[in-house]
């Protein structure tokens, strides 16, 4: 079984890199991204490096990810994991060395201490802010000025914590019982109500460590249920 979270993103990516790994509907904006593994891996290696050579953060150095699921805190996340970095999600603040947040957040990330901010609006087509907050800098005008390609200077280890006092390993082994849990199998296309399963452990890890893809939905409409299903092909709803 892959035991870390950067060695799971590259089976998926190596399975398919052209094909949707996940897609983001918003029912309140009428949102739609789609991104295929190729993409996500983009993402994922820019948020890296904008970590590793831009913070200059090591192997389980702390990072907080205030944000709501979203297809951003997804490259977010799995490239505070590629980084190496320690992914603390709250709510208990912790001193970290980075801190990403929405402007819905500012309130309660203003608890943490942290050094380097960024926002981000969620916005479509990853749009910038147009109020930055004060102490912030904006994390999609910041993060598309690094490589699309990110080398570690410390290959990740299944031993290097993912989650405070959680293993690679760990959260490797507790992800892919979820999936299971969950019903989630290897090629299946998943529907995902984000507000019934706000946690990552289902929304992002589970499909990943399964083989599975995504279609994460906010405010979701129950009405247009059944064409989405129909209309991206999911074999399993999760609503």
């Amino acid at each position: 079984m892959t035991e870390t979270i950067p060695a799971a993103l590259a089976a998926a990516v190596r399975r398919d890199p052209t094909t949707p790994l996940l897609t983001w509907y918003d029912d309140a904006t009428g949102d739609r991204t789609e991104l295929s593994g190729a993409t996500m891996d983009n993402w994922v290696a820019k948020t890296a490096n904008l970590l590793a050579d831009g913070a200059g953060l090591a192997v389980g150095d702390p990072v907080a990810v205030l944000l709501p699921p979203h297809w951003q805190t997804a490259a977010i996340l799995l490239g505070a994991w590629a980084a190496g970095t320690t992914a603390h999600l709250g709510p208990e603040p912790h001193p970290v060395d980075v801190l990403f947040t929405s402007p819905a957040g500012i309130e309660a990330a203003a608890t943490w201490q942290a050094g380097d901010r960024y926002a981000t609006g969620l916005l479509p087509l990853a749009m910038p802010l147009r109020e930055l907050p004060a102490g912030y800098a904006d994390y999609t005008i910041e993060v598309r000025g690094y490589g699309d390609r990110f080398v570690p200077y410390q290959p990740v280890d299944a031993d290097d914590p993912a989650l405070p006092g959680r293993s690679h390993r760990d959260v490797s082994r507790t992800a892919a019982a979820r999936a299971e849990e969950l019903g989630m199998t290897a090629g299946a296309r998943v529907l995902i109500d984000a507000a019934r399963h706000p946690d990552p452990a289902d929304w992002l890890l589970a499909p990943l460590f399964a083989g599975a893809s995504v279609v994460l939905c906010a405010n979701l409409d129950p009405a247009a249920l059944d064409k989405r299903v129909e209309s991206e092909n999911v074999t399993l709803t999760l609503a």
